[in-house]
């Protein structure tokens, strides 16, 4: 979006100090920076003013800033982060399009790449990058979005109750999409129930013009039904749903081919999303689409090329020979045993499961995880635990070698990689992908 910088100056009650640009953008990242954008210097482990003269240098048009004045166009604020919300919902303001939010435990990601690749064949779409779904990430995502844009699809995290309602007040979404309530961050709400009144507020806030797409397999998301005047639309593999999926097929490289069932007539679909665990993210995003005015047709295309975030079910052929299905951007329990029950599909006679810490589960981590440890036993994977011995083995150290001092490792081997993000398992990923 297109600012002066004397109108941001008056949304945000600050000064311009310097000329009067126009700015095109945002972003609190001075090495990201895209000449033309607004910088947004934060305060947070490192204070983001100590990197002004490099956003200035890399382009940027004009900066916000509580103290540090170092030429070019300045507007000073009491505070850049409430300065940059203010900034994002006069934006909302002058936008024109439909803004679409996306929350839940599980799928929030993928469930966005989903539905903006079914959208961008027909509609001028914009969606946030990777997971910018805080309170950093959905302002900056509808201020980076074109002026012109007909939808702009933002994703929403929650680390508290209010945090998804603080969101919306910027956002104001026309449509919300709950993708699941699962036993994710419990240790920071303290229950499931917690967890499904914080993503619940997102359809509390819709418009009664709005429309709520719910996963009709989830019951607590299906009692936020009662909690919106808003349209309501249910997706999910049951066939009480709006949107359903009839059947699912695996080839060898867990690439999914769905049918499914919709009030606009049945589709079959092959996106770009690997698993057939995905199977509600895509029915979330196909009804969405289609409500929105897709046409059928265009739905599926879309779904077909889709741009994937990195690090979710990435599946791709080592050196080797092996299989290597990198999920390690996160994982809690759903995701978990999701991502093992597609490993188990492939054809491969060895399989091979390297699982990191799952994080943010509370009092329940031990049980979780040894759940998780007994679902693995059970598919016949073997199991190399990294990080934790929450799993109950001790953690392996390094598990390339282990992998490959037990046997071979070659087209017959399959290997997933998942883990919470702090684990930073992807590296693992990419080390097996090279050997």
């Amino acid at each position: 979006m297109k600012f002066a910088a004397s109108h941001i100056a008056g949304v945000t009650g600050g000064s311009l100090v310097g000329p009067d640009v126009e700015t095109d953008g945002a972003t609190q990242d001075s090495r990201a920076l895209k000449p033309g954008q607004l910088f947004v210097p934060l305060v947070a482990d490192r204070d983001g003013h100590e990197f002004i003269a490099d956003a200035l240098a890399a382009g940027a048009a004009a900066y916000l800033t509580n103290s540090t004045v170092l030429g070019g166009s300045a507007i000073l604020v009491e505070d850049t982060m409430a300065a940059l919300r203010d900034i994002a919902s006069a934006g909302r303001s002058q936008l024109d399009g439909h803004v679409v939010a996306i929350t839940g435990s599980v799928g929030k990601t993928s469930t966005k790449d989903l539905l903006a690749g079914a959208l961008r064949r027909t509609l001028r779409t914009h969606a946030s990058e990777k997971s910018f779904n805080n309170e950093i990430g959905v302002p900056l995502t509808l201020l980076n979005a074109p002026d012109d844009s007909e939808v702009v699809v933002v994703e929403m995290g929650a680390r508290g109750l209010g945090h998804v309602a603080f969101l919306c007040e910027v956002a104001a979404p026309e449509v919300g999409i709950v993708t699941t309530v699962a036993p994710a961050h419990t240790g920071e709400f303290g229950s499931v129930e917690a967890i499904a009144v914080a993503k619940g507020e997102l359809i509390e806030s819709l418009p009664s013009g709005g429309l709520a797409v719910l996963n009709g397999d989830n019951p607590l998301v299906l009692q936020m039904a009662a909690r919106t005047e808003a349209q309501i639309l249910t997706f999910g593999t049951s066939t009480s749903c709006d949107v359903f999926v009839m059947s699912s097929e695996v080839d060898d490289q867990l690439r999914v081919t769905f049918k499914l069932a919709t009030d606009w007539g049945e589709l079959t679909v092959r996106p770009t999303t690997r698993g057939a665990h995905m199977a509600t993210n895509v029915a979330a995003a196909v009804g969405t689409a289609l409500w929105l005015g897709v046409p059928i047709d265009a739905v599926g295309s879309g779904l077909g090329d889709a741009k994937i975030s990195p690090w979710r079910m990435e599946v791709t052929t080592a050196a080797s020979g092996a299989t290597i299905i990198n999920d390690a951007y996160n994982a809690n329990p759903t995701s978990m045993r999701g991502a093992l029950d597609s490993l188990a599909q492939l054809p491969q006679s060895r399989k091979i499961a390297i699982v990191g810490y799952m994080g943010e589960l509370g009092p329940s981590e031990r049980a979780e995880h040894e759940s998780i440890a007994d679902h693995i036993a059970s598919l016949g994977v073997e199991m190399i635990p990294v990080g934790t011995a929450l799993y109950g083995p001790e953690p392996v150290d390094e598990p390339i070698a282990a992998i490959e001092d037990a046997a071979p490792v070659d087209e017959d081997t399959a290997i997933l990689v998942k883990g919470s993000r702090s684990g930073g398992l992807e590296k693992i990923a990419a080390a097996l992908r090279s050997r």
